[in-house]
C-alpha cells in the first residue's frame, strides 16, 4: 500500500536529467457555456503524443529547451499528476 499525495506544498525541481511538465493538454474543450467536451483518448485518432509546459528541467538534461516552452511528449512517457501549492495557486505537474 503506497502514499497517495494530494496537494505538496513548496516548490519542486527536477533531478538528473528529468523534467517536470505543467499544463498538459489532453484534448478536452470548453465551450463558453460551460460546457465540457471530452477528448476521445485513442477511440477516434488514435493514442497520440500531448503537449505540455516545462515547468523545471533537470541540471544534467542537455535537450534544446527550457523553462516556459512547450514540448510534445510522447504517449506514456509521463507520471500521473501531482499538484503544487504556490504562492500564485496550485499547479498541477507531471515528470
Amino acid at each position: 500500500m503506497g502514499i497517495q499525495l494530494s496537494k505538496i506544498k513548496g516548490n519542486v525541481a527536477a533531478i538528473s536529467n528529468r523534467v517536470i511538465v505543467s499544463d498538459m493538454y489532453f484534448g478536452e474543450q470548453k465551450t463558453t457555456g460551460g460546457l465540457i467536451i471530452k477528448d476521445d483518448d485513442g477511440t477516434t485518432r488514435g493514442i497520440y503524443p500531448r503537449w505540455a509546459k516545462v515547468y523545471s528541467k533537470g541540471p544534467n538534461n542537455k535537450d534544446d529547451y527550457d523553462i516556459g516552452h512547450w514540448i510534445l511528449i510522447e504517449h506514456g512517457r509521463w507520471t500521473r499528476a501531482f499538484t503544487v501549492e504556490t504562492p500564485e495557486g496550485d499547479v498541477e505537474l507531471r515528470m
